[in-house]
């Protein structure tokens, strides 16, 4: 190969690692099982309708440190994955845990009624201090922006799944982004993190 050619793939080479850098930088792309970075807010208005159909919005962070997560009923892998492991955190945060709450925000409000999530978040293994939240399709849609979540319908049929995001959200007791929890945390982790973050206080945004 020429040595054109060679400065040439080089140059190509530099331009595209530096996009990516900015990309990144932005919140554009994240490495695999990455927490993004908060070069955004992440947060903010929200209106839907609690487990047991009564109206809710952002009001319900307030006073409590939250664990916030987007998912669905059908979900077969990272939502009960999310959950499973959030209930065994609750147990280990201990009398932490009265100041700890887990809300679970519906991507697919089309089969996710009240009714279906509070059936799915009965299970005894899940978070006992649990909102579950659903609404119309804009509500969801505009939860999800607040939170800058990724979701999709993949799929055709009763049996479609949901692509979407696999990121929890620790928000302090003012309704303040904390830190990212990933995927794949174990218990012990999270609640180290979580505690971490109570001794730190509300508005330190790291864990």
């Amino acid at each position: 190969m020429s040595r054109t050619v060679w400065v040439i793939l080089a140059i190509l080479a530099l331009a595209f690692a530096a996009i990516t850098g900015i990309a990144v930088k932005r919140g554009i792309l994240g490495g695999f099982g990455a927490a993004p970075q908060q070069t955004f807010a992440i947060g903010g208005p929200f209106h839907l309708t609690d487990q047991q159909g009564r109206p809710a919005d952002e009001r319900l962070l307030k006073g409590k440190w939250s664990a916030v997560f987007f998912g669905y009923t059908f979900c077969p892998e990272a939502c009960p994955t999310t959950l499973l492991a959030l209930g065994q955190t609750e147990t280990l945060l201990g009398p932490k845990s009265a100041d700890f709450q887990t809300v679970f925000i519906s991507v697919d409000p089309q089969r996710d009624t009240a009714k279906a999530i509070a059936n799915y978040l009965s299970n005894t293994s899940f978070p006992r201090h649990v909102v579950g939240l659903t609404g119309t399709a804009d509500q969801a849609a505009a939860a999800a922006r607040a939170y800058h979540v990724f979701y999709q319908k993949a799929g055709e049929g009763p049996n479609y799944e949901v692509d979407h995001s696999t990121i929890t959200y620790l928000m302090d007791p003012k309704g303040g982004f904390v830190c990212a929890l990933p995927y794949g945390a174990t218990p012990d982790v999270l609640a180290q993190k979580i505690t971490t973050a109570m001794q730190k206080g509300a508005g330190a945004q790291s864990c």
